[in-house]
């Protein structure tokens, strides 16, 4: 799904995609936080096609990263709910942010809830790995 600066951003900041996850896709600045670092992976999602894969792999911490990131076509992601940071700061090496994103596929809907793992090397943010939510 192609978005322009003056979209809102997906990632439901309150703020437009040029302003928010736009410039980080872009790599014209890096995510402060883990938060804004999973917001982003998620507007990549909603993204699709080769830009977002290309994204999500680049924010991937090498040492967890898959050979390859493959989007589904078919799925349309709706909303993302954040519901718990732990540290992740602009001071912080590491952090975690729960959050539950919804999507609708061919099967309907559903929800990815979890923990997302978060690192901080050299004051770049890279998402590690994740375990189930709730």
């Amino acid at each position: 799904m192609p978005l322009a600066p003056d979209d809102r951003c997906p990632c439901l900041s309150g703020e437009t995609y040029g302003a928010c996850c736009g410039p980080v896709h872009a790599g014209e600045r890096r995510a402060p936080t883990a938060e804004a670092l999973m917001r982003s992976r998620y507007s990549a999602f909603v993204l699709g096609g080769p830009a977002g894969a290309g994204y999500l792999a680049a924010s991937w911490h090498p040492s967890t990263r898959p050979p390859a990131v493959d989007l589904a076509d078919d799925v349309v992601w709706r909303r993302l709910d954040v519901v718990a940071t732990e540290r992740g700061g602009p001071f912080d090496d590491e952090g975690y942010v729960e959050f539950v994103a919804h999507y609708r596929d061919a099967a309907g809907r559903a929800t990815v809830h979890e923990i997302s793992r978060f690192v901080r090397d050299d004051g770049t943010w890279s998402y590690v790995d994740g375990t189930p939510g709730g």
